[in-house]
């Protein structure tokens, strides 16, 4: 697993900590594990498949859709940080 510098020189996690083993953890099959560990894996996965999907066949990248998608993830990526930083690391 590659150290968070993140973390390493402020002492708390970032927006990604656990998205590594998440990820290990999905490609295992333990998809309720994956959720428990970091719960923008899915949804960041999804947003990136279909990033990579949009540019290969040449839609258009800025589709109502795929900024939903974006956005989405982004307000779930921030969702959990916020609450790890609020209910885990302050106590």
């Amino acid at each position: 697993m590659l150290p968070c510098p993140f973390k390493y020189f402020f002492k708390i996690d970032c927006p990604g900590c656990g998205f590594q083993r998440s990820v290990i953890t999905l490609l295992q099959g333990e998809c309720a594990k994956s959720f428990e560990l970091y719960p923008p894996t899915i949804p960041f996965l999804l947003s990136l498949v279909m990033g990579i999907g949009v540019s290969v066949l040449k839609m258009d990248p800025n589709a109502k859709w795929l900024k939903a998608m974006y956005f989405f993830t982004g307000f779930v990526v921030l969702g959990n940080y916020l609450y790890k930083i609020i209910f885990h690391q302050l106590h």
